[in-house]
């Protein structure tokens, strides 16, 4: 019987992604992350149902170099080796394609036989044709543990930021010829938005769909009202109206200005509060709601100019970023150590007695 291990250093995780007569399943995660607990409830599933196989685990930030040679950038991230050889990469907690790619590499009795995917997340839109006996193993996992409803937190993304484009992919690297044509319209006139992965999450990718009564994707919103799809963007060029709906492009300092502003206390975070993306992030915000510090965010994830930009605009190199007034306060270490000193919140109404003078 096949069994779900942890991998603990560099040459563990290679000797088991090298292994040159099977197939191997190697989740990267996180502990601060709750669909990663999901995910390792149907990775524990999987490995009884696929004895033949292995499984592992990687805890992402404890072994930094992997991560970077892997490029894991957020988790969870799944990938599966068959021969030594990578094969897949799901960057999404979607129990059913897991499963999925899963059945096919085990059963595939060696790579002659293998159509290698292009390095790809989450794919469009597949139907699983797993048996019904496997799929309700996986999908009963499905469910996030997170605290939040799915209909506020669907609303946290809409009005996240003033235009929201709900895509498949980043803008760095769309995954569908849709998403991509939708991005090319807002960059080529300017328009200012921020956008959300919708392979990152199946949760948000169903609920979307019902929330809005629009069945497809890409989405946009503009002030947390659904505007359409591409096809709608499409004749909203045409007919010369994009520019007056949707909100121009700001210089990037005065974005940043403005962004620093949304909030009298302002985290720039990866992710957001109830699924923060690193352990830095999560330890943040767990210390502010520790303090009953009210704040407002930004994942910079969202946005790579805003990611960048901010790093020289506050001459802080690091993630995240803490600012009280419109000032920065510093990242998590300062953040840590005020809080272990009990001085949070004064330097915080500090901060406030600044900006009032």
């Amino acid at each position: 019987m096949s069994t779900y291990e942890r991998i603990s250093d560099k040459n563990a995780f290679y000797e088991a992604s090298n292994f040159k007569k099977g197939t191997s399943i190697i989740h990267f995660r996180g502990d601060f992350a709750p669909q990663c607990k999901d995910m390792d409830a149907v990775m524990e599933e999987l490995s009884k149902t696929y004895p033949k196989a292995s499984f592992y685990c990687v805890e992402a930030e404890d072994i930094p170099d992997v991560s970077v040679d892997m490029e894991v950038v957020a988790v969870p991230t799944f990938f599966i080796f068959k021969e030594g050889r990578r094969v897949y990469r799901l960057d999404a907690a979607n129990p059913a394609e897991l499963n999925r790619r899963v059945k096919h590499y085990v059963e595939l009795p060696d790579l002659s036989h293998a159509v290698i995917p292009q390095q790809r997340s989450n794919g469009d839109d597949i139907k699983s044709t797993e048996s019904g006996e496997n799929r309700s193993i996986v999908e009963s996992h499905h469910r996030q543990n997170s605290d939040v409803p799915p209909k506020k937190r669907l609303e946290e993304l809409i009005n996240s930021s003033e235009c929201v484009a709900f895509v498949k992919g980043t803008p760095q690297q769309l995954k569908c010829g849709f998403s991509r044509e939708l991005i090319n319209i807002l960059q080529k006139h300017q328009i200012e938005f921020t956008t959300f992965d919708i392979l990152s999450d199946e949760e948000v990718r169903q609920g979307l769909k019902t929330y809005s009564n629009w069945p497809t994707y890409p989405q946009i919103y503009v002030k947390g009202e659904l505007i359409g799809g591409l096809d709608i963007i499409k004749e909203m060029e045409l007919s010369e109206e994009l520019e007056n709906t949707l909100p121009k492009k700001l210089p990037l300092d005065k974005k940043l200005k403005l962004l620093i502003g949304q909030s009298p206390v302002m985290v720039f975070i990866k992710g957001s509060p109830d699924r923060p993306q690193c352990g830095f992030s999560n330890t943040l915000v767990d210390i502010l709601r520790q303090e009953g510090i009210k704040f407002g965010y930004f994942d910079i994830l969202t946005d790579e100019d805003v990611r960048q930009g901010l790093k020289e605009f506050s001459n802080w190199p690091t993630f995240p970023q803490v600012y009280a007034h419109e000032e920065l306060i510093g990242g998590i270490d300062i953040i840590k150590e005020l809080h272990q000193s009990g001085g949070l919140k004064d330097a915080i109404n500090e901060k406030l007695k600044n900006s009032d003078n």
